[in-house]
Order: structure tokens, then C-alpha cells, then sequence
């Protein structure tokens, strides 16, 4: 399910009685200076024994009982992924199971625990904003990768090349660090030649591929589009889509980890 719908579906939650929400976010950044020696397994230990020890004075056996089948799911929960915990958890879950979502994500959070009748959805809403389901375009002449995040995680990359001799953009497996073309004799004449080729046929060139990146966009639900690389070609390729894009950075980074590309788009 999209995080979109997610958070609509969560937003229509409303418990009463006994059977309340648990609501988790859950910073676990081994990289933040607070976290250095696993402090976050002390703060989930507090956190959930601070809600039990309330219901076992208040002497709400039903109530109590429920947030204990909760706080069941939940260690086992973080338990199954102890060895695979990125920077940090967000979870929301009931006693009766009608409500279970858990995710680990690549962005630090404020450590937060509620039992309440609704979701505690504001960290997960602010980090829905800040890193929505995207498209980065990176465009490098006859080259463009696109890659497709959300919540800060990189979900695909598809990789697209212009072919010289059949005139039409074709899609391939792989990152693609050179054109086979460039590579031995005669060199810096053929690329000379190349870079004529493509500041006459630039505009013809993304014509043909912005649709292909549209329809993209459209099926696979990018919520905001972001297009990378040097100006000539990223306005390009901005002007010959449909889909307006976020913004256009003008930025070679097409050959560039994917985890610095994504700081550079959201910082």
C-alpha cells in the first residue's frame, strides 16, 4: 500500500475503551551520539513498561491485558529485525490486529511512545512531506537514470541510453559508466563529433524519451518529480515533459552514489 493511503487509512482509526493504539516512533541511528552504545533497546524498555506499570495501578484488567498482547507484537517485532534496523522504526498497532503497520526507515526520529484511542501520526505526516514518494531524473546528455524513492529509500533505478545507431533511447540493466563509442582511436575527434550531434539534436533526443517519463510518473503514483543535471540538458528535458517538475538542479551527479544524490534533492 502507498505511504498516501497509509496514512488516510490510519487517519480513519478510532478505538475506544480498552482497546486503544500503540503508537511507536523509534530512533535507533547508531550514527546519532546519543545512540552510541545501543541506548535506544533501554529507551523501548522504558517506554513500554512506563505504559504498563500505569495500567496495572489504574486496575484495568482489559485494558491492561491488551497492551500487553501489544507489547508482545512489538518486541517480537524488533526482535526478528534486530539485525537489520536502518535509523530508525515507526509502528502502529492494536490488540485486536485491525490496526499493524511497521516500517524501519533511513531517517532519524524523535523517540516517541503513545496508547491512545487514535494514531499518533504527526513524525510520520512532517517525514511523508519532507521525503514523498519521488522520481529523480538524472540527465547526462545521451544518458538518464531515474530513481525512485520514498521515505529517503531508494524503492528502483532504471537506467536509459540514447543509441546512436538506431536513433531511439533504449532501457538497460545496470549502471552505464561510458559509450562504447569514445572508447579507443580517434578519441577526442569522436567525441568532438558526438558533442555536435547531440547540441543538434538535443531537443529531438528528450522529446522522445519525456514521455516515457511521464507515463512513469503517472504509474507508479511520483508525487513530486525532481530532474538533475547540467542545464542545457535538464531544462531540456523539464520543458519536454508534461509532469511539471519539483524542481531542476543543475548538477552532473549521474555517476554519483544514490544516497548522495538523494541528499542532495532533500538535503
Amino acid at each position: 500500500m502507498e505511504l498516501t493511503e497509509q496514512i488516510k487509512q490510519l487517519e480513519n482509526v478510532k478505538k475506544g475503551g480498552t482497546n486503544k493504539v500503540f503508537s511507536m516512533y523509534l530512533n535507533t541511528d547508531l550514527s546519532d551520539p546519543e545512540q552510541q552504545a545501543g541506548e535506544w533497546k533501554i529507551h523501548l524498555k522504558n517506554g513500554l513498561r512506563n505504559f504498563e506499570s500505569y495500567l496495572e495501578q489504574s486496575d484495568d484488567q482489559e485494558e491492561l491485558k491488551n497492551f500487553q498482547l501489544v507489547k508482545q507484537k512489538v518486541e517480537k517485532y524488533i526482535h526478528s529485525n534486530e539485525q537489520h534496523l536502518r535509523r530508525g522504526v515507526i509502528l502502529f498497532a492494536s490488540a485486536d490486529e485491525s490496526v499493524w503497520y511497521a516500517d524501519r526507515v533511513q531517517m532519524r526520529l524523535k523517540t516517541e511512545f503513545y496508547w491512545e484511542e487514535t494514531p499518533q501520526l504527526d513524525q510520520l505526516r512532517k517525514l511523508h512531506e519532507q521525503f514523498p514518494k519521488s522520481g529523480i531524473i538524472l540527465v547526462q546528455q545521451d544518458q538518464i537514470k531515474v530513481i525512485e524513492t520514498a521515505l529517503n529509500e531508494i524503492l528502483d533505478t532504471s537506467y536509459y541510453q540514447f543509441d546512436l545507431d538506431t536513433d531511439h533511447w533504449r532501457q538497460f540493466t545496470g549502471p552505464h559508466k561510458a559509450d562504447a563509442s569514445m572508447g579507443s582511436g580517434g578519441k577526442s575527434t569522436q567525441q568532438d563529433e558526438f558533442k555536435e550531434r547531440y547540441q543538434a539534436n538535443r531537443q529531438r533526443w528528450y522529446k522522445q524519451i519525456a514521455p516515457k517519463m511521464d507515463k512513469m510518473a503517472k504509474d507508479h503514483d511520483w508525487e513530486k518529480i525532481y530532474v538533475v543535471g547540467e542545464s542545457d540538458g535538464s531544462h531540456e528535458l523539464e520543458e519536454q515533459m508534461n509532469k511539471q517538475a519539483e524542481s531542476v538542479i543543475h548538477k552532473n551527479m549521474l555517476d554519483h552514489e544514490e544516497t548522495e544524490v538523494l541528499q542532495t534533492v532533500f538535503g
